[in-house]
């Protein structure tokens, strides 16, 4: 026969061990969501430093050409 006292202890630890295993999961996929966010956050910050050094750049050799092609249109009137 199937000790109903027994049954009972074992029934009331199991809520208890779920809610320590639920806050556990919580604390670890906040803990993930967390640095995923700092990853995110730094990555996006260095692709926009990034992106921002190619426009200077390209600015800077458009420039450039610009002052080529008129110096050598300047050269060729001569």
């Amino acid at each position: 026969m199937s000790n109903p006292q027994a049954r009972s202890g074992s029934e009331a630890s199991t809520p208890a061990l779920t809610d320590a295993g639920t806050a556990e999961l919580t604390a670890v996929v906040d803990e993930l969501l967390n640095q995923l966010t700092t990853k995110f956050a730094t990555m996006s910050k260095d692709l926009i430093e990034k992106m921002d050094d190619m426009s200077r750049r390209l600015d800077t050799l458009e420039s450039t050409i610009q002052a080529n092609s008129t110096s050598t249109k300047g050269g060729d009137s001569k």
